[in-house]
C-alpha cells in the first residue's frame, strides 16, 4: 500500500476514534443526568426516530412510569422533564448508530478502491464485531435497570459497557498507528513494551473501578480529601464487598490513582533512558504525554470528589462538568499509553 492510501485509511480511523470519544462524552452526560433508563425498549432500526406526536410521547412516558426509577425517584416528573432525559439517551444511541454507519461506509469505500491489503480485512471484521457486541452490551446494561427495584442500571453492567467501548477505541487507535508511524520511528525496547502493557492493565482496572464509582454514585459517599470521611483506611472494609460497597470501591479507586501516578513517574524516567538508546524514535517526545495527563487526571479526580455535595440530578452543574472532564482525560491518558506501547515496539530500518 502506498503512503497516500495508508494515510487516508488512518485518518478515517482517527475520525472514528474522535466519534467514539464524543460517544463517551454523550454517554457520560446521559449517566450524570440520570437519562439512561428513559428509553425502555431496544429498537435498533426504528429507534433511530424519537416520538413524533403527542400519543407516541405519552406512550413512551407511560412505559417509563412502570420502572422503579420513576416510582421512587422521579415521580414528580412532567412530560417536559421526561423529554429532557429522553433526548439525551436518544442522542447517545443515535450517535452510536451514526458511528457504525461512518465505519461501514468508509470500509466499503476503501475496500472498493483497493486501499486495504489482505492482512487488514480480518482485523476490520473484528472491529465491526466489537462494535456490534458493544451495542448488545449497552442494551443489557439498560435492561438491568428496567425493573421495580433498581433506581439505576447495575454498576457491573455499566463497567462492562464502558470497558468494551474502551477496547473498541484502543483497537481502532492501534491500527491507525500502524498506518501512520513508520517502523524506523519505533524504539525497539522490549522493556518499554512490558512496562507499557503493565500500565495499560492497571489503567483498565482503574477504569473499571471508575465505572463502579459512577454506577454506585460513590463520590457522594465520601466527598472529602485526602481522607475518606476522616479516615485514611475506612473501618469495616474487610467485612464488605470490594465491588459492591461504595466506600470500598471509593478507597480502591483512590489507591489505584496514587499507584498509577507513581507508576507513570517511574515509567517516564525509564522511557527517557530508553529513548536515548533509540535514535530517531518518537519515544523522547511521546513519553511526556502520560506524565502530563496523569497529573491533570489526579487534580480532576480530587476536584470531582470535593464537588460531590453539589450533585444535581437530571441537570449539569459543577460536579457533573468536572466528573465528565475526569472521564475524558482518563480515556486520553489510556490512549497515550497505548500509543507509547506501539512506539516502543519492534523497530525496522
Amino acid at each position: 500500500m502506498d503512503n497516500r492510501k495508508r494515510r487516508a485509511v488512518a485518518w478515517w480511523l482517527i475520525a472514528g476514534i474522535i466519534m467514539i470519544v464524543i460517544e463517551f462524552f454523550m454517554g457520560g452526560v446521559t449517566r450524570l443526568t440520570g437519562s439512561g433508563l428513559s428509553i425502555t425498549e431496544w429498537k435498533p432500526i426504528m429507534g433511530a426516530l424519537p416520538p413524533l406526536n403527542d400519543a407516541d410521547w405519552n406512550t413512551a412516558f407511560d412505559s417509563y412510569k412502570n420502572i422503579a426509577q420513576y416510582k421512587f425517584l422521579n415521580s414528580h416528573y412532567t412530560l417536559s422533564d421526561f423529554k429532557f432525559i429522553f433526548y439525551w439517551e436518544w442522542a447517545h444511541r443515535l450517535w452510536a448508530r451514526m458511528l457504525g454507519v461512518v465505519f461501514l461506509i468508509g470500509f466499503v469505500y476503501f475496500l472498493s478502491k483497493k486501499y486495504f491489503d489482505k492482512g487488514m480485512i480480518k482485523p476490520f471484521i473484528v472491529l465491526f464485531f466489537l462494535g456490534g457486541v458493544q451495542g448488545f452490551i449497552g442494551w443489557k446494561m439498560v435492561e438491568s435497570g428496567l425493573n421495580d427495584t433498581d433506581l439505576y442500571v447495575k454498576h457491573t453492567w455499566l463497567a462492562t459497557h464502558f470497558l468494551s467501548a474502551v477496547t473498541l477505541m484502543c483497537y481502532t487507535l492501534w491500527f491507525a498507528l500502524v498506518l501512520l508511524i513508520p517502523p524506523h520511528r519505533r524504539a525497539g525496547s522490549n522493556g518499554m513494551v512490558k512496562a507499557s502493557i503493565g500500565l495499560i492493565a492497571l489503567l483498565y482496572v482503574q477504569l473499571a473501578y471508575g465505572a463502579f464509582m459512577a454506577g454506585l454514585h460513590a463520590a457522594k459517599n465520601a466527598p472529602t480529601w485526602p481522607t475518606i470521611n476522616g479516615d485514611w483506611i475506612p473501618a469495616g472494609m474487610g467485612a464488605n464487598s470490594w465491588i459492591h460497597n461504595p466506600i470500598n470501591v471509593h478507597f480502591i479507586h483512590r489507591g489505584l490513582a496514587y499507584l498509577l501516578l507513581a507508576g507513570i513517574i517511574l515509567w517516564f524516567v525509564y522511557a527517557g533512558k530508553q529513548a536515548k538508546l533509540a535514535s530517531e524514535s518518537l519515544l523522547s517526545k511521546s513519553r511526556w504525554w502520560p506524565l502530563a495527563l496523569v497529573t491533570v487526571q489526579v487534580i480532576l479526580g480530587i476536584a470531582t470528589v470535593l464537588t460531590a455535595p453539589y450533585i444535581v440530578f437530571a441537570k449539569f452543574g459543577i460536579f457533573e462538568t468536572i466528573a465528565e472532564a475526569h472521564q475524558l482525560v482518563a480515556l486520553i491518558l489510556l490512549m497515550s499509553v497505548v500509543a507509547n506501547l506501539y512506539i516502543s515496539g519492534r523497530r525496522t530500518a
